[in-house]
């Protein structure tokens, strides 16, 4: 038995995209409601290099370098530290709580612990070293967690120099 075929009738061969892009839509809309940033990743306040420098009646704040020194592997080999009065120089296994332990000790020196927020901390980062030392001593600047849980606040002006 032979089947004939009908070549006057052609078949539509288009997709209706209307339920995709519906569909596509919701699950949007669901994930920009339903994101939430917690305190933790918005928590530092950090002044990136500018083009051209402030205005003459800015008032100049207390400045501490921070150089991180790459090692093999690009890991972290050092830490210098200078606040213009003292140069330190921190490899040991614990260097970033002896980073947080100078900072801590330099800001109870200057006087009123309100004024901590003047004290500036720029960083210097040697390019082989890994991410996630510059995040630790950010960290070890920025403040540390004291012992019933909450947190003391150290330093919240951290720019980065090359």
């Amino acid at each position: 038995m032979k089947f004939r075929r009908d070549l006057s009738r052609k078949e539509d061969t288009r997709l209706n995209m209307t339920a995709m892009i519906d569909i596509v839509f919701q699950l949007l809309a669901f994930f920009i409601i339903t994101f939430k940033i917690t305190t933790q990743e918005t928590d530092f306040n950090i002044k990136m290099p500018l083009e051209a420098q402030g205005s003459p009646t800015d008032v100049i704040p207390d400045l501490i370098q921070v150089t991180l020194r790459s090692g093999e592997g690009r890991n972290i080999s050092a830490i210098e530290v200078d606040n213009m009065l003292v140069q330190e120089r921190f490899d040991g296994p614990d260097m970033f709580s002896e980073l947080t332990n100078f900072v801590e000790k330099t800001l109870a020196t200057s006087g009123d612990p309100t004024t901590a927020n003047e004290v500036e901390v720029e960083f210097i980062i040697d390019k082989p070293l890994r991410y996630r030392y510059t995040i630790m001593a950010i960290e070890g600047v920025s403040g540390r967690v004291l012992p019933d849980g909450s947190t003391k606040k150290l330093v919240e002006k951290i720019k980065f120099r090359n």
